[in-house]
């Protein structure tokens, strides 16, 4: 393995034995010997899964529930043994898969501090010069002396976290570890995550959040049925994961990229969906827009009989030529009727910078969370100015 590499995944094959005929006596199960009759199925959790990780990389690993995320986690990690493959690490690992492993609720949290950073390797004179560090990060400094036993599950994984992220390791395996917290402790996550990025640190990230796919990550590896589908940038590998989410999405996922086809996607359950878009301003149908212009998307929608009176959510998306997304405004605190079959968005003032985007609609249930149809990247409209933007947008304001 080649010095910048930091971990070499290797045809690896993971199978777990489920007992489904229990033998109750001896007897049943010399019989079951002697006719060869298993008393088990086998289970494929992996299915030669290869891949290499580069140092320094922040890497993701996406895709849905059971597919095989955790388990590679656990292969990764050395917790679970490949049934075939190999995984060659190259420097000291430290899994976060499931933070307060070998906390005791019998101990105050303090005492819970001092054991799970002995588990990490570091002593208590160690331990004593990050305790405040630790306590403060996780926002617990008036319950370290209460029982661990009495602290909600939230703290108990505020303060895993906020004493797992000193470990000295070059790489780090984390799973879902930025669900833990509020809004601002999630903040505290993002920027360690950042430091830890210009650190050099090898990380490799776990999560269903493709906000943190897209924010973090270089590369991603999409998983589901413990196959891999893809390893590929993070936009797209956002929009895989979209279509695995609805019906028949494996199946359209695996026909375009064998296809080499994952750019321009159409996807949903159907019922509601987009019959036209245009793109105007100053009174002109166009897809070349000046900065500082009035600009509308207006959008046309077609119904069928059965969801004639659902209520729906619009959500559009804009991506620039860099793949950022740019701004994601929906209809779900506006006023706007959700039972209408024409929507307009509309900004008075353009304030993207000069370049080509990429325009993603999406039209959802009433909650947000099933597409009736989703387009991704279906517009790409361009935006010229005769002044420079310093920056994605142009902010305004004055000096005095």
């Amino acid at each position: 393995m080649s010095e910048d590499i930091a971990i070499k995944v290797e045809g690896v094959s993971k199978e777990f034995k489920l007992p489904y005929d229990k033998a109750t006596s001896l007897k049943s199960s010399l019989i079951n010997f002697v006719r060869h009759k298993r008393d088990y199925e086998l289970s494929k959790a992996l299915d030669d899964i290869s891949f290499e990780v580069k140092k320094g990389e922040f890497f993701g690993i996406v895709g849905r529930n059971g597919g095989g995320k955790s388990t590679l986690l656990k292969v990764i990690s050395g917790i679970y043994t490949p049934t075939k493959g190999s995984v060659h690490v190259n420097g000291k690992l430290t899994p976060f898969i499931e933070l307060g492993v070998g906390f005791n609720p019998e101990l105050s949290g303090r005492e819970n501090v001092y054991l799970n950073g002995a588990l990490l390797g570091f002593n208590r004179a160690e331990m004593s010069v990050m305790y405040k560090d630790i306590v403060s990060f996780a926002e617990l400094e008036k319950f370290m002396d209460q029982k661990l036993k009495n602290y909600s599950s939230g703290m108990q994984v505020r303060l895993a976290f906020s004493i797992a992220i000193r470990a000295k390791s070059d790489i780090l395996v984390m799973d879902e570890v930025l669900a833990v917290g509020d809004a601002s402790f999630q903040k505290k996550c993002f920027d360690v995550f950042r430091r830890l990025k210009k650190e050099g640190r090898t990380i490799i990230l776990v999560t269903h959040d493709m906000g943190n796919v897209e924010r973090f990550c270089e590369r991603v590896l999409v998983i589901d049925q413990g196959k891999t589908l893809s390893i590929t940038n993070p936009a797209e590998a956002s929009s895989i994961y979209s279509r695995l989410n609805v019906e028949n999405g494996l199946e359209s996922v695996r026909e375009d990229i064998a296809n080499n086809k994952v750019v321009k996607h159409r996807y949903g359950d159907g019922g509601v969906t987009v019959e036209s878009v245009k793109l105007t301003s100053e009174g002109k149908e166009t897809d070349v827009i000046s900065f500082g212009k009035s600009f509308h998307i207006e959008i046309n929608l077609k119904r069928d009989k059965q969801h004639h009176k659902s209520p729906i959510v619009c959500g559009l998306a804009f991506h620039n030529e860099d793949d950022v997304k740019v701004a994601g405004p929906n209809t779900q605190q506006s006023k706007v009727d959700p039972l209408s079959n024409k929507l307009t968005f509309s900004v008075d003032s353009l304030i993207f910078g000069p370049g080509e985007y990429q325009l993603t609609l999406a039209i959802f249930d009433e909650g947000g969370i099933n597409a009736y149809d989703f387009l991704e990247r279906w517009v790409t409209f361009s935006v010229i100015t005769d002044h420079a933007v310093n920056g994605l947008v142009d902010m305004g304001g004055s000096w005095k």
